[in-house]
């Protein structure tokens, strides 16, 4: 945000007490801001953020877009793959980075990590998908989690992967926005938005006459992909 802030993390101290002697001899350099990137463990659980929070950026009154991801660690086909949940807040008329959240057990660090020093270099959304990180099935994926958050914010900017946020969902009129689950059945069975219709995204190409056009049709399932599958069709 540019404004003064209180963050007592020593990465920053360490940083202020070398400029500051650098400028005691002489050596004119500058502090150029805080991001705040943090991380923690709570059992087996790691959690970890860079940058502005959603609530901050709210405060300040500062536009920004947001999406939300749940990778894996490395490919899913190699032992111990762990599901992560991550949150990347960007700029809705540039795509810059503002911030980004994750917890999960493992690969939270790395991920961060990344996006912070992305956040640093002025990146945006887009610089995300190019970025080309170390690759095996047991450290990543083809797509890492970094990149794939920088898919999905750059399908939003460009209208390719509308998105409605829970918050704006349960604000409104089911007679005017049709609330799709394009999860299986057993799924469903398990639990559901009672307001929603199911059609499993792998049924959906032969029922989509049973949706109404004159409607908005916001889709859901579990973590978003198949979701986003039902969008595209």
């Amino acid at each position: 945000t540019g404004k003064p802030t209180l963050t007592a993390l020593a990465g920053p101290a360490s940083r202020q007490a070398r400029i500051a002697v650098d400028n005691i001899n002489g050596r004119k350099t500058a502090y150029e801001g805080t991001l705040g990137t943090a991380i923690v463990k709570i059992f087996n659980t790691v959690a970890a953020m860079t940058g502005a929070t959603e609530k901050l950026l709210k405060k300040e009154s500062i536009p920004y877009a947001m999406c939300y991801l749940h990778p894996f660690s490395h490919a899913t086909y190699y032992p111990d793959a762990a599901q992560m949940a991550m949150k990347l807040l960007f700029s809705p008329t540039d795509g810059r980075i503002l911030g980004a959240q994750a917890a999960g057990s493992e690969g939270v660090d790395k991920r961060i990590d990344v996006l912070a020093t992305a956040i640093t270099a002025k990146m945006t959304v887009d610089d995300l998908t190019k970025i080309q990180l170390s690759y095996a099935p047991q450290f990543g994926s083809g797509k890492d989690a970094v990149n794939m958050a920088g898919y999905i914010a750059s399908n939003i900017l460009r209208g390719d992967a509308p998105t409605t946020y829970w918050d704006e969902q349960i604000k409104m009129d089911p007679e005017k926005a049709l609330l799709l689950d394009c999860r299986t059945g057993k799924e469903v069975e398990a639990g559901a938005v009672p307001t929603a219709m199911n059609i499993p995204v792998d049924e959906l190409r032969d029922k989509l006459n049973e949706l109404p056009r004159d409607r908005q049709i916001n889709v859901y399932c579990a973590v978003g992909f198949r979701s986003y599958l039902a969008t595209r069709i």
